[in-house]
Order: structure tokens, then sequence, then C-alpha cells
């Protein structure tokens, strides 16, 4: 069977009385050099474990058991349990499991599946949950990469460098864990039910340490988040609204002593400022 035909696929669906769930975000690719495409940039071999999250009816988990050791695929929807034992049910490298990857302890989970292998996550994110999981899985530091296809403007987003105006905190997250690039678009009409955007493949490289040294983590993302939380305030007054113990004159004293303008914007900002900043306040 062809799995991104919709022909096959649609009388596939019928026969299980699947009907796909708006609330889920579902849309099935219908052509079938994009997860050729996907399994291939993400440099999935035979020494890689892969979590696939999301995998629908199958055509990505597919390409990616042709090439990996290991693909564990996680799903939501127990609905698909009967088509994927159909779709890929054949392949002796697929552990299949239903259940919620935000309830998953992934680096338990890559542990326990991937011994030997180098861990990797691969995935079509829902737009709706495309920030949740993708933070569960940077914060996981479990795995050497993810890929995923995500909306568009949210991979231009993501993979915009900090410091020059278009991303914002998610932005910086992305970029504190990882190193985003964007490998390729992907048309509404790869899809059925058709999207109204176009998606877009990108892929976060980790890192194996952070950018620049912080002495709390916590305390940067606190600065990250009051730096956007309010995009149009100033520098000065998006960190006193975060930081009200510190006060807007101590604020302006600790952007003089970094050598930033209490006039500047977040949105200007590098990692590097972001991380100044932080350890001035700890100081």
């Amino acid at each position: 069977m062809e799995l991104t035909n919709a022909r096959e696929m649609k009388a596939l669906l019928e026969e299980n009385g699947f009907h796909f769930s708006k609330a889920k975000g579902q849309n099935f690719l219908t052509a079938a050099w994009v997860p050729q495409r996907i399994a291939e940039e993400a440099g999935v071999d035979r020494d890689a474990g892969v979590l696939e999250v999301g995998p629908g009816i199958g055509p990505l988990t597919e390409q990616l058991c042709l090439r990996a050791g290991k693909v564990l695929a996680v799903e939501l929807d127990r609905r698909l349990e009967p088509i994927l034992a159909k779709t890929v049910g054949r392949f002796d490298n697929l552990e299949l499991r239903f259940a919620d990857v935000m309830d998953l302890d992934l680096a338990e989970t890559v542990r326990e599946s991937f011994p030997g292998l180098r861990p990797m996550a691969c995935a079509n994110l829902p737009y709706y949950i495309t920030s949740p999981i993708l933070t569960r899985l940077l914060e996981s530091r479990a795995f050497s990469s993810v890929t995923v296809m995500i909306q568009k403007e949210v991979a231009q987003r993501i993979c915009a460098a900090p410091g020059i105006g278009e991303g914002g905190a998610f932005t910086v997250f992305c970029h504190w864990y990882a190193e985003p690039r964007l490998l390729f678009e992907v048309p509404p009409d790869c899809f059925l039910p058709r999207p109204k955007v176009t998606s877009a493949v990108i892929t976060l490289k980790t890192r194996p340490a952070p950018p620049c040294p912080v002495t709390d983590e916590a305390r940067f993302f606190r600065v990250v988040r009051a730096a956007f939380a309010q995009r149009r305030k100033t520098l000065s007054n998006a960190l006193a609204a975060g930081f009200p113990e510190l006060g807007k004159e101590r604020v302006v004293q600790v952007l003089t002593d970094c050598g930033l303008s209490p006039t500047v914007r977040g949105e200007a900002l590098t990692i590097e400022q972001f991380a100044a900043i932080a350890n001035r306040i700890a100081d």
C-alpha cells in the first residue's frame, strides 16, 4: 500500500471507521517525497534510534524504519491502532506506543528504548501544540537532533537569529538549546485534509552546552520572558514589570552596567546580552 496515496488512504480510513479530528490537528501527508526527504535530511541511519511523535497512518514512520536502527512511534489517538498495524506493523525495528508524549519522561524513555543508538526525534506536529512538544523535546536534552514539520511562519520565527527583531522568547529558547535550521517548505496540497497555511520542516541540532555561561538558567529565561512579554515597551520598562523586586532605577543600572541603553527593546538583544543581564541581576 502506498501510504501517501489519497485514494488508498481514504479507503483505509473508511474501512476502519476513522474520521479526522480537528481537535487533534490531524492532517495526513499525501505526497511521498515529503516523508522521504524528512528522513533523509534528518540524517537518520542504522546507528540512530528515532522517537517519532504522532505517526498518523505511518508514512514518515515507514521511511524512518527503512533507515533507523529502531523507531519508537508515540501516538495519542488509539483509533489509529488497527490502521498502523496494517501500514507499518511489518517492521521489526518499530515499537508503537499509544500515549501522550507530554506525559513521558523523555530522558528515561530514550535510555530504555535506544541503548547503544544515537537518539533523534522526528515529527509532523499539529500546529496547536508545536511549542509545548518542542519545549519538552529540547528541555529533555535527550536527543542529538530534533526534526519537525510545523507551520511555516512559526518555523521562520524559530530559525531567525536572536537580535534581528523577527523572533520572540521561543526563538531565544530554541537557540539556547539548539542550532535551528529551516530545511524546506511543504505546500498545503500535500495534506489531507488540506490546511489553510504552508508548512515547513526544520531541524534543530542540539547543543552539547549552552551558547554562553549563566549563573542561573531559570533567571535567564525569566529575563527573556519579561523582555518579550510586552514588545512595545522599552527593555527597562519590560524588565521593571517582570522584576518588580528590583524597581525601575535598579533595572536601568543593570542595563547600563551591561552597556545597553534603557530604551532598547528585547527583540534587538542577542542571547549573550540576555545572559549578561541575567548574570548582572544575580550580582
